[in-house]
């Protein structure tokens, strides 16, 4: 696995692992359909999140990583979120679209330096 792909790994668990002592359920990881991702489905108390998970390496020039969460990649995460659900059949009381940004150590096994999340960070009208 590429050094880029460990980066990634260890800021989905950061992120899956922040949900589960939030309360949350992971309902799944990595849900991939024609079109589209979401890196984590996480449900509580009726409400269903789809997570985008940006990883970024400490110092990195490549912007922020909500940069990276443009027009085309909301589309992508709402398009696999519809079919998510036309999928699993299952009503939620709300539906809502977040983004955590990891960052971690430039290291070939990298460390989890800091975390931010943002709840509802977009929305499919958007």
């Amino acid at each position: 696995m590429s050094v880029k792909s460990e980066r990634g790994k260890a800021g989905e668990l950061h992120v899956s692992r922040y949900l589960e002592e939030n309360g949350w359920r992971i309902a799944g990881r990595n849900y991939r359909v024609k079109g589209g991702e979401i890196d984590i489905i996480a449900v509580k108390s009726g409400t269903i999140a789809f997570v985008e998970v940006k990883t970024r390496k400490f110092g990195s020039l490549d912007g922020d990583g909500m940069t990276a969460v443009d027009g085309d990649k909301r589309k992508a995460v709402i398009r696999a979120a519809q079919q998510y659900l036309e999928a699993c059949g299952t009503e939620y009381a709300s539906v809502r679209f977040d983004v955590a940004l990891v960052t971690v150590t430039t290291e070939e096994i990298p460390r989890v330096l800091g975390m931010e999340y943002y709840e509802d960070a977009f929305d499919a009208f958007t």
